[in-house]
């Protein structure tokens, strides 16, 4: 695995991450400007953005649907194999930002 590739799931674990908490944090701000329960807000965003925050990791569908459409039709198997690994690594981070927002909410202990 070259440092490239490492570098890339890195900065889109802590991309999806980053959308979940910010725009969770930033919504909860907003709930509490209309009167209405930030902490149960922000949760109900956490589990809300994270389709976005795989989309704002990977830097939009088509070049990850493009690659795997490559990898299919071309025989680069490698390419498949990787935008996997990155989809997969977005995933984990749109999670752990909920799972933390959660925490942090205490809205899914209850």
């Amino acid at each position: 695995m070259d440092k490239d590739f490492l570098a890339t799931l890195i900065i889109d674990f802590f991309v999806a991450f980053g959308v979940i908490v910010g725009g969770s944090f930033l919504g909860g701000i907003g709930a509490y400007l209309i009167g209405k329960p930030p902490l149960t807000i922000m949760n109900d965003l956490a589990t809300t953005l994270k389709i976005w925050a795989l989309v704002a990791a990977i830097g939009g569908t088509f070049d990850a649907i493009s690659t795997i459409e490559r990898g299919i039709f071309e025989g680069t198997h490698a390419d498949i194999v990787k935008t996997s690994i990155i989809i997969v690594a977005a995933l984990f981070g749109a999670h752990s930002g909920s799972v933390f927002i959660q925490w942090l909410t205490q809205e899914g202990l209850r």
